[in-house]
């Protein structure tokens, strides 16, 4: 099943090297959306989701496990698009 997966992001090296890794890991099968924090509406939408640190990644809606406060982790994120 095709998931759509928004990383937010703020240009930094640790946003590029997350958004490189979720790529790799989406394949063509899912739907990857680059946030940019600089944005009002993404900086509301990220502080609906729970967001306190970046880079973030939220599959379907849903911030994913990793990024509650211990950043991005490939092996969460493939769990997470099972």
């Amino acid at each position: 099943m095709a998931r759509t997966i928004e990383v937010f992001s703020a240009g930094c090296p640790a946003c590029k090297e997350t958004i490189e890794m979720v790529r790799k890991v989406a394949g063509t099968q899912h739907q990857v959306n680059i946030r940019d924090m600089q944005e009002t509406s993404v900086a509301a939408d990220a502080k609906r989701l729970g967001i306190k640190s970046l880079p973030a990644v939220v599959v379907d809606g849903k911030l994913a496990g990793c990024c509650a406060g211990r950043g991005p982790n490939e092996v969460v994120i493939r769990e997470a698009l099972k």
